[in-house]
């Protein structure tokens, strides 16, 4: 018997121990102690320090002793009027960036006025269908000196030419622009189900995407690799940690495969991750991710530069650990997953509502989040030190057992032909649809405790206000779009649309180039996504049961 052993025992014969937390990871319980038999064998090499490889400890050696993240609230509602001034509000309260959520049709690749847009305009974010909407989004707001982030994917590639035009109107050029667009059209397929296109052209417009922005965006992220919907859709961390990351190679590989010197791409390359409610294991899959990205970078692809190897990325709190039942209580799971982020190690962050589970969240709602970044980073010194949880026992045992479960899902997925074959044999999705259906048995029998839901769920929260959009938003956009359709040079469209087309016919052509003479000549979302789908065809998920 072991020292460690010899201790457990005498320590729960006196005090028996409660039932055994389990391990999302392994499945296993978690020990009640961890010592310094759990550390990497060698430390040096495993954990390093901030700003040095393998990055376990952080991208940057000053981490926020020498810039706090950015704190980027996601906005988006009604038309692009509304959420304009949404975003004032949100900059004169300290907000450092700006976060944008576009409605479903937008992301779906569908004007205002598509019969299937009906009753959902404006309604989970801001409608843009043309670059007129474009502009007045960020209308006085200067871009040069502001970073954006938009989250949409298979229609990414037409609204990054709105914005590019839009600000190229404003005498802006495309390099003066910072920010990320989210472009991740692999996380559709497995998670978020919003696509345009079959998979094939869809890592096209990506691919081209990455090439465009390398020679013409070099302060922008053209592709923010994102676990953050992989986790809501109900997988593990390990999981999440696995697929986002073999996403993210797979479009390196894309882009190495079109021509492209890989340290010409992959510094403006960002990551996506959810923080959810497991304290420890979030943290600890933040570094997980920093350590592998780097060792791939380098000893897969080859890259030279420094900042290759660096992953920069964004978190977002988790949504689905938000409940409607005692929403109030959303405010200190909120507070617990930012400090898990900011303990990670975050670039930027968002932090949700209370109200979210509910509607899109009130005014109040937003600053109250905003503040709960503000109070970590004023007042409880956690950005005073680099790195504070560095060596933990628990948290290094949680960063290997995440980065070996990591490569294991890497060597199943290339068994099946890499990420793309992988996601269209339904590999990936039927892995998260196990861990969600794991999920909901383990709280529909108690064993796992949602405070409010199956746990201590005497009384509530007085009715919560929630927002409502007017109905007449919709019916303001839909005459919007079709005013721009009625002014605008029709010959000039047409123009536009069948070069368009023409390019798509080719396989070596870059459609960005195209895109923005498209935007130019005010073509709207959904005129462009249906040239495109003239060529490319759509796409039909096969049922995975």
């Amino acid at each position: 018997m072991t020292e460690l052993e010899r201790w457990e025992r005498e320590t729960f014969a006196r005090a028996p121990e409660r039932d055994a937390p389990f391990s999302t990871i392994s499945g296993e319980p978690i020990r009640p102690l961890y010592t310094e038999d759990d550390l990497p064998a060698d430390p040096e090499a495993a954990i390093g320090r901030p700003g040095e490889f393998p990055y376990t400890r952080g991208v940057y050696g000053s981490m926020y002793r020498g810039r706090l993240w950015t704190m980027r609230q996601f906005a988006g509602f009604g038309t692009a009027e509304e959420t304009n001034k949404r975003f004032r509000y949100l900059l004169d309260h300290g907000q450092t960036g700006l976060s944008t959520a576009f409605d479903m049709p937008s992301l779906m690749g569908h004007d205002s006025d598509h019969p299937r847009s009906l009753g959902e305009v404006g309604r989970e974010g801001v409608a843009i269908d043309t670059l007129a909407d474009m502009e007045t989004l960020f209308s006085g707001i200067p871009l040069d000196q502001v970073s954006v982030s938009m989250t949409i994917n298979a229609p990414a590639p037409i609204m990054l030419a709105f914005y590019v035009v839009a600000a190229e109107r404003r005498g802006i050029g495309s390099e003066r622009l910072s920010g990320t667009i989210q472009t991740d059209i692999l996380k559709e397929y497995i998670a978020q189900k919003e696509w345009c296109f079959p998979v094939d052209p869809a890592m096209r417009l990506v691919t081209d995407m990455i090439e465009w922005c390398a020679g013409h965006m070099p302060r922008w992220h053209p592709i923010s690799i994102s676990g953050y919907h992989i986790r809501e859709a109900g997988s593990t961390a390990a999981q999440e940690l696995a697929f986002t990351l073999k996403d993210g190679l797979t479009y390196v590989e894309k882009a190495v495969a079109r021509g492209l010197d890989v340290d010409a791409f992959a510094p403006r390359l960002s990551f996506f991750f959810n923080a959810h409610i497991d304290f420890f294991e979030e943290i600890a899959k933040y570094r997980a991710a920093r350590r592998i990205w780097a060792r791939e970078l380098r000893d897969t692809f080859g890259a030279r530069d420094e900042r290759s190897l660096l992953m920069r990325f964004h978190t977002q709190t988790a949504g689905v650990s938000l409940t409607a039942q005692q929403p109030l209580n959303n405010i200190v799971r909120t507070a617990i997953e930012a400090l898990a982020g900011v303990l990670g190690g975050t670039q930027s962050l968002h932090t949700n509502s209370f109200d979210e589970a509910l509607a899109l969240p009130t005014e109040q709602a937003v600053r109250l989040a905003l503040r709960t970044q503000q109070i970590l980073a004023e007042e409880t010194g956690v950005a005073n030190t680099i790195d504070p949880l560095a060596g933990s026992y628990f948290v290094e045992a949680l960063t290997d057992q995440l980065e070996q479960r990591c490569l294991e899902y890497f060597g199943k997925i290339d068994e099946l032909g890499g990420m793309v074959e992988a996601v269209k044999l339904g590999f990936p999705q039927r892995e998260i649809a196990d861990a969600a259906f794991r999920y909901q048995r383990e709280v529909e029998s108690g064993r796992r405790k949602v405070v409010g839901v199956n746990a201590y769920t005497e009384g509530d929260d007085h009715e919560t206000p929630i927002l409502r959009i007017d109905p007449q938003f919709e019916a303001r956009q839909v005459e919007r779009v079709r005013e721009v359709r009625r002014r605008r040079d029709a010959d000039a469209l047409a123009r536009a649309l069948d070069a368009l087309e023409a390019a798509a016919r080719e396989p070596d052509e870059n459609l960005m180039p195209h895109l923005l003479e498209a935007a130019r000549a005010e073509a709207t979302e959904g005129e462009i996504v249906q040239a495109l789908q003239s060529v490319f065809g759509t796409y039909r998920e096969a049922p995975a049961f």
